[in-house]
């Protein structure tokens, strides 16, 4: 199974992520590796819970991310 992991860069230093599709599932690392690493065993942890709890894991929908630059003029 695979998951998006979106990763942010934390004010404080290093990142933390977040899984889309699995609400509530973060984690956090002073480097991407890290952060990533940490993040599959939050994914694992999120996926062990709702299996304890007879929750069905949750399909990845299609998610798309992309960017988009936008000029804007000083007021």
């Amino acid at each position: 199974m695979e998951y998006t992991v979106l990763i942010h860069q934390a004010e404080e230093g290093g990142f933390w992520s977040e899984v889309p599709a699995l609400p509530g599932c973060y984690s956090q690392g002073e480097t991407i590796d890290e952060t990533l690493n940490n993040a599959k065993e939050s994914i694992e942890a999120h996926l062990m819970a709702l299996k304890e709890n007879q929750a069905a894991a949750p399909i990845e929908e299609r998610l798309f991310i992309g960017k988009v630059r936008v000029e804007v003029a000083e007021l």
